[in-house]
């Protein structure tokens, strides 16, 4: 908001776009922490609260709803500034996506009807080279790189070489990765869980159950969905739904800091503080 303001002051229109994967969705104001109208400041935001949660936002509907808005307001003369957590989603936007074709309906649930360790066997056999940079647990990526081979009979690997679609090159970027101190970040994660659990994250879960959508969706799969459920069917109490949803946002919040920490593109400022001097980080910004 700062920045927005800062150049708003200096006669340039900013507009901000999320690129969070869980503000994304209209259901989950509070759980994702979507900015409410007082916090936006006046300022335009776009795509916050843009998906029903009923169909899955992928990085790859991200990314193209993304360059449609920067192209317009690049149009307009105005700076879009995204913000968010999501690096995969970042990462389709500047670097493309690889054009897999769709996974046949078999294929992906045969992959997905199998046992992880099963699952990982096959995909050393029949994709060795994705296997060797996999955890054997990782489940989701084992399971997306067993189904593209088996069903379009060539590695990911591959498809990945072939990406498309990305603005990398083709825009003016100035990014900025902020790592706050781990403690004061563990901290805050703990205070915004219980502000949410108090602030009307219960609602919005009760509400998403009675939709009775599928349980694997995105959205269902938030932080704090699982922890509030099973809070309100009684397996745990509120203590307990409070404890897990907030180790819940610790963990997240410890993977963001070491993917924004190692995989940030080359060139990117990074601050360890909030008290940022957007002037002298950005200068060519201001003075283009």
């Amino acid at each position: 908001m700062r920045l927005a303001h800062e150049l708003a002051a200096r006669g340039r229109r900013a507009v901000i776009v999320n690129a969070d994967s869980a503000q994304v969705y209209a259901d989950l104001a509070v759980l994702s922490a979507r900015p409410t109208a007082d916090e936006m400041e006046g300022v335009e935001h776009r795509l916050f609260g843009t998906w029903d949660g009923a169909v899955a936002c992928s990085a790859a509907d991200w990314a193209a709803a993304a360059r449609r808005d920067i192209a317009a307001l690049h149009n307009d003369g105005a700076a879009p500034i995204l913000v968010g957590g999501t690096g995969l989603y970042l990462r389709t936007l500047l670097e493309g996506i690889a054009p897999v074709p769709a996974i046949d309906p078999a294929v992906r649930a045969a992959v997905r009807a199998l046992p992880v360790a099963k699952a990982y066997q096959s995909l050393a056999a029949e994709d060795p080279a994705r296997a060797a940079i996999l955890a054997p647990a990782d489940a989701a990526r084992i399971a997306r790189a067993l189904e593209v081979v088996r069903s379009t009979g060539r590695p990911l690997a591959e498809w990945q070489r072939e990406k498309t679609g990305g603005i990398g090159g083709a825009v003016a970027l100035h990014g900025m990765v902020i790592l706050p101190p781990r403690p004061a970040l563990y901290a805050r994660c703990d205070s915004r869980f219980a502000a949410m659990l108090a602030g009307g994250a219960t609602d919005e879960v009760r509400a998403l159950l009675a939709r009775r959508l599928d349980p694997d969706l995105p959205v269902m799969r938030a932080i704090g969905v699982r922890e509030i459920a099973a809070w309100l069917d009684g397996a745990v109490s509120r203590d307990g739904a409070l404890a897990q949803g907030s180790q819940a946002t610790r963990n997240y919040a410890k993977r963001q800091y070491t993917w924004f920490g190692r995989q940030s593109p080359a060139g990117w400022a990074n601050s360890v503080t909030d008290d940022i001097k957007f002037a002298d980080v950005f200068a060519s910004l201001f003075h283009d």
